[in-house]
Formats: structure tokens, C-alpha cells, sequence
């Protein structure tokens, strides 16, 4: 019911700002009712209908930043707070809004300076006291730190999760009778406040190697929170130092059911497996993590031994020559490429022996034995980032983007804000990542609360108003699948009209036309193509009809694709197949060529190129074809997603990031989980 009444006042906006300017205080609070019962999505596109007509007033952009905030858009919230300050300096909420957006990019000098102002007007703000705090013990600042601690606790004295956090700073102060003092505060106050067992964990870990203590804290945060992979790879951790070999393999084997991308699981285990002498395991587990992180010099440290140990002294040389390559003075490495080179009866093993020695005599003067680089240390669930060596490197972003890596401080005090809540949040829930698809031409499209109809492509909406088809065409780049049979009948039977009336009259270009969408509907695909072309010759400058040309040769490839992927028999029949697939594609391109010179204002033409070169792994001329469909039609929200798309394969995390967030504004809603799952 609430679907159908969000519709029809949705199409009463959209109606209306057509004929005169839309009522944009009732625009507003509709926008702020589905704000508050936490239609993200849905409440944007109202924001968005009330700034485009009202663009100076400040509330829409706050609400749309609060709106982008919940959906983890940090970027795009705290882009649209600024907008609301300008217009109005006196919102402060939107200080605060855009405060702890900018810490959670890591910008917290600048948060600092937000809190600082809000905090003027309100200061006994426990949201904002509390994130202070927590960003001045980000830049180090812990003498404010521990102030705003102070008047926070005075004038919050039941909140835990001031003691947690004032905790943690007392422990980065070496004040461990003072930390110790406020966890066990905070758990008094709350006894499921779950980094307070973190905490204390920590504690009992690093500071007096207590892990059976250590132990009962992890049972207990598990308890609480049993779906959390970090968790179990920080009690693994415990259990390989009480040496439960077995416990702490089943933990790993846990962690990565709940998490399949977590390095660290994967790092750890094989670590295990070699001293249990798996190496086999222990290798794929490793594989695994440089899938992940290319230059984890560990990883390949460790492979590379393992390689040796099992004899493939091929690999362990590449392994050891990128480790060298990477970290040059690194004397464990010269000794291992020694060993192996040995083993292989190279002849200038013995320079890399003298090079290991020379740097191991160096570096002991220096330093001592003990801060030599251990690549056999165990990886602590929570603090990974010691291995992120090129974190910001094209490689990495690239590689972070293909395989959707999340890895997340286990003990970390989250920071607050007042609407914060888990309902409707779109960027949790599990999607497939892939291209947006090409727009088509169809009959039938599945209206939803963000799109109640097609889209718009000025020469279809002539088309459409010459009614010389028997029905009318609508836009969509998701087509709704036909499965009614009555539909399907229909087609056919509008198929036998068309060949009934072009066998008995003068045959007109939109005839075959029709004939050609009722076989596209049906899946007809050679025949759709044949009567396209009849189109085109009846009327070379029908610019739709080599659009929908294209269409029907890109399914065509599709299909041939899948035979080629299915094709069992003699190998001239897969080239044969290959051949014709690299024909379809170059006439695809031309058709869409032919449209652009015929129609060079239709974006989605320039759109489509797009999509085709994207699954070409053309990326810089897709990057360039939506650029310009985005050029002609600046609220393209496709284009700017597939353009993000495009930007994160390259390893362009900030204007990847930038795309993603416009396209979640514009309401293509699988921005989101992209941007939350390609977050630090």
C-alpha cells in the first residue's frame, strides 16, 4: 500500500513541476517522512526535486546529506552539510552532520574545527563531545583529548562509551591502571558493551601476556557479537599462543566462512599449516592473499619458502626476486635467493650470500637482532595495516575492486551520531557488482518508487506520438522479463498482422520496425535483425531503428558467446563461432556510430559504446563514451555509476569514489554497497 501512495505522489511531483512549480514544502516533508522511516533512497529523490527548484534554501541539502550519511556516502555528506552551512551558518546540526562525516573520511583536523563551532551553541552535545575526543586523539592532540573526555563524563556520567573511549587513549598514554580503571566503569554501567571485552583483551595480551584472561574476554565479545570475522581471528591469535593449534585453526576456518575476503585469516592459517608442515594449503592460502594484496611482502616472503621446501625453486625465485625488488634491504631475502639459487646450481648464489651478511652486519650495529623484520610474524585481527605498503598505489585499488576486500578495526569505538540506525540501509545488504546494462527500446518496464516510468529518448517520444505502432515504446536499461503466456501470444499474433499487412501493402520502413520489436520480444533475434535492416534500407535515416539494430546483435553475441563457452566439438567450429561473434561486434559499433551522427544529442548512445567497450576491456574509450553521455545529460546516474566502475578497475579510487556517490544521489541504488565495500 505505502509502494503505491509513495507512486502516485511521486508521479504528482513530477507531474506537476511540468505545469508549474512544484509545492516544495509538501515535496520537503514527504522527503523527510521517508527520511524517517529510512527510505534512504527514496527520500533523496524528493531532496533532489526541491533543490532543483528551490536551490538556495539549506534544509533539503542537509536532509539529502543525512540521507547520504546513513548510506555511508561520507564523501557526498559531507559535500551537501557544506552546501547547507552556505546557505544558512546557523544549522547546527549540520556542523555536527558534517563533522562526523569528515571523520570518517579522515579528516579530523577539519571535524575538529566543526565540533568546536557546534559546541559553542550546544556544549553539553554528548554526540559531539564524544567524536571530539575521539578526533583529537586522532591527530595526537591528547591533552584536549582528555579534557573533552573530562566535561564529557561530567556531564554524561552513565555513558560507556566515554569510558571506552577515554580508555583507549589512556592506554596510547601507557596509563594502563587508569584504562583498566574506566573499562571496568563501562562494563559496570553496560555489561554488553562489547569493546570493553576487546579492550581489556588487549590489555591482557600486550601488556602482561595474560591469554587465558585474554581468552575469557574474546568468549565473551563472540558471545555477544557471533558474527563478526575479526573476532575470531583475534581468539585465534590467543589460541595459537596457548598453543591450541586446533582451536585456533577451526577459529580461521570460521572467520573466513563469515568473511571469504579477509587477508588476515588467510595469512594466519597458512602460517599454521607450515608449522603443522601442510605447505600445499599453506601455499594456496598465501596465493590467496596476493590475490588480495599484490606486495604483501610476507606473503611472498613465506611462499617463497614454502616453494623451496616442496622444491619448486622456479616460483620461490619470482617470489623472492619481487621481494627483493620491493624492500632492497632486506638480508633475509639475499640469504633465502642464496639458498635457492644454491639449490639450483646457479652460480652467482654466492653474491647474494655476501649481500645478506654485509646487510645483516649493518643492520644488527644498528638496530639489533630483535627489530629485524620478521616475515613469519602471526597478523593480528586488528591492527592489519602494518602490511598495506602500497594502500594507495592504481594496483591496489584495482586489485581491492575486483575482489571487494573489507577489513575493519576489531576495537574500534564507533563514533556517534543522534539518527544513526540499521534500517534501510542498502549499502549492507549483498549485490551483485557489475556494469549497469545497456538502455534498449521494450514494451514493458517495471516501474519501482525511484522510476515510475521509462526513460526519455526524444526521438522514441516522437515515434511514440505517431501511434503507428500497435504499442507504445518505453526506455529501460532493465528490461522486465516476458513470461505471461497470454503476453507472449499477443506477440506472435502482432507478428502474423505485420506480415499479413506487408504482403498486401506498400512496405513502410515503420512497419518492419514493428514487425522486428515483436520479434525481439520474443527472442527472435536473426529475424529481428533481418527486418531491421529492412527498416533502414526503407529509410536510411531512421536513427531508433539501428539503436534497436544494435541491441539485437549484442543479445546475438551474447548467444554466441555462450555457445562458444558450451561448445564441445571440433575446434574450426569455435573459430567459426569466434569469427562471427568479432563481425556481430564491429557492426554493433557501427550502428551505434550511425546513431550518434544521426542523433549526436542521444546520451544513451554514447552510453551504450560505453557498456560495449567496458566488456571489451577498453576502459579508456568507455571512460570517454560516458563521459560524454554524462556531458549531454548531467543526471545520467547509469553513466556515472558505470563510469565509477570504470575508474575503480583502473585503480582511480577518488574520482571512482566521486562517480559512485553521484550515482547514488541520482538513485542507483547499488552505489552504495560499491562505496561501503570499497571504504578503508
Amino acid at each position: 500500500m505505502y509502494k503505491n501512495i509513495f507512486l502516485a505522489i511521486l508521479f504528482l511531483c513530477c507531474f506537476s513541476s511540468a505545469k508549474a512549480q512544484i509545492n516544495t514544502d509538501q515535496v520537503l516533508q514527504i522527503g523527510r517522512n521517508a527520511l524517517y522511516f529510512e527510505d534512504y533512497i527514496l527520500s533523496i529523490q524528493y531532496f533532489n526535486q526541491v533543490i532543483a527548484a528551490k536551490p538556495y534554501l539549506a534544509q533539503p541539502y542537509f536532509f539529502r546529506a543525512l540521507a547520504k550519511y546513513n548510506l555511508d556516502d561520507f564523501k557526498g555528506a559531507e559535500r551537501d552539510a557544506s552546501l547547507a552551512i552556505e546557505r544558512n551558518p546557523f544549522i547546527t546540526d549540520a556542523y555536527e552532520l558534517r563533522g562526523v562525516s569528515r571523520q570518517n573520511l579522515g579528516l579530523d583536523s577539519l571535524a575538529i574545527i566543526d565540533y568546536t563551532h557546534a559546541l559553542t551553541l550546544l556544549p553539553e552535545n554528548r554526540g559531539m563531545l564524544f567524536n571530539l575526543a575521539l578526533a583529537q586523539e586522532n591527530v595526537k592532540d591528547y591533552e584536549s583529548a582528555e579534557k573533552s573526555y573530562a566535561d564529557l563524563l561530567r556531564s554524561h556520567p552513565g555513558f560507556d562509551s566515554g569510558y571506552l573511549g577515554r580508555a583507549r587513549l589512556r592506554l596510547v598514554k601507557a596509563d594502563t591502571v587508569a584504562a583498566m580503571e574506566d573499562i571496568d566503569k563501562a562494563l559496570s554501567l553496560n555489561k554488553n558493551a562489547v569493546n570493553g571485552y576487546l579492550l581489556r583483551a588487549d590489555i591482557a595480551i600486550h601488556r602482561n601476556k595474560d591469554y587465558e584472561k585474554a581468552l575469557k574476554d574474546m568468549n565473551q565479545a563472540i558471545r555477544l557479537q557471533p558474527k563478526y570475522a575479526g573476532y575470531f581471528i583475534n581468539r585465534a591469535y590467543i589460541r595459537y599462543r596457548l598453543d591450541d593449534y586446533f582451536g585456533a585453526m577451526s577459529d580461521y576456518d570460521y572467520a573466513l566462512q563469515l568473511d571469504p575476503t579477509n587477508y588476515v585469516a588467510y595469512y594466519n592459517r597458512a602460517l599454521l599449516r607450515m608449522e603443522v608442515h601442510d605447505f600445499n594449503k599453506a601455499i594456496q592460502d598465501l596465493s590467496q592473499v596476493l590475490t588480495m594484496k599484490p606486495m604483501e611482502y610476507r606473503a611472498l616472503f613465506n611462499r617463497a619458502m614454502l616453494y623451496r621446501e616442496i622444491g619448486d625453486y622456479a616460483n620461490a625465485l619470482k617470489d623472492i626476486d619481487r621481494v627483493i625488488e620491493r624492500i632492497p634491504n632486506f638480508a633475509l631475502a639475499y640469504y633465502l635467493r642464496f639458498d635457492v639459487k644454491h639449490s639450483m646450481g646457479n652460480k652467482t648464489a654466492q653474491a647474494d650470500l655476501d649481500k645478506s651478511i654485509a646487510l645483516a652486519k649493518k643492520q644488527k650495529a644498528k638496530e639489533g637482532l630483535e627489530n629485524l623484520i620478521n616475515p613469519s610474524k602471526l597478523l593480528d585481527g586488528a591492527t592489519p595495516a602494518e602490511s598495506d605498503l602500497d594502500a594507495d598505489s592504481q594496483e591496489e585499488v584495482s586489485r581491492q575492486f575486483s575482489t571487494l576486500l573489507t577489513i575493519s578495526d576489531n576495537a574500534s569505538v564507533d563514533r556517534e551520531f543522534n539518527n544513526k540506525s540499521i534500517r534501510g540501509k542498502v549499502q549492507d545488504r549483498s549485490m551483485n557488482i557489475e556494469l549497469e546494462p545497456m538502455f534498449t527500446l521494450t514494451y514493458y518496464t517495471s516501474p519501482t518508487e525511484l522510476k515510475p516510468s521509462g526513460d526519455y529518448i526524444r526521438e522514441v517520444d516522437d515515434l511514440n506520438r505517431t501511434k503507428a505502432l500497435r504499442y507504445v515504446l518505453q526506455v529501460t536499461n532493465h528490461e522486465y522479463p516476458l513470461s505471461d503466456i497470454e503476453d507472449i501470444n499477443r506477440h506472435f499474433q502482432s507478428i502474423e498482422y505485420y506480415n499479413s499487412y506487408l504482403s498486401t501493402h506498400t512496405p513502410r520502413a515503420i512497419d518492419y520496425f514493428g514487425r522486428a520489436m515483436d520479434k525481439l520480444t520474443v527472442k527472435n533475434l536473426d529475424g529481428a535483425i533481418a527486418d531491421f535492416d529492412n527498416a533502414i534500407k526503407a529509410a536510411p535515416d531512421f536513427a531508433v531503428a539501428y539503436l534497436m539494430r544494435a541491441i539485437a546483435r549484442t543479445r546475438k553475441i551474447n548467444s554466441l558467446s555462450s555457445s562458444l563457452a558450451g561448445n564441445d566439438s571440433k575446434v574450426q567450429d569455435n573459430n567459426l563461432l569466434a569469427t562471427t561473434a568479432r563481425a556481430e561486434l564491429q557492426q554493433v559499433m557501427n550502428d551505434l556510430d550511425t546513431v550518434i551522427k544521426l542523433s549526436p544529442y542521444m546520451a544513451v548512445a554514447y552510453y551504450n559504446k560505453g557498456v560495449i567497450y567496458a566488456d571489451m576491456q577498453d576502459f579508456t574509450s568507455a571512460l570517454s563514451a560516458f563521459t560524454k553521455a554524462i556531458e549531454l545529460k548531467p543526471d545520467f546516474g547509469e553513466a556515472y555509476y558505470n563510469r565509477g566502475y570504470v575508474y575503480l578497475k583502473l585503480g582511480n579510487r577518488p574520482s571512482g569514489i566521486a562517480d559512485l556517490s553521484k550515482s547514488g544521489e541520482l538513485g542507483i541504488v547499488p552505489s552504495y554497497n560499491l562505496l561501503k565495500r570499497m571504504a578503508r
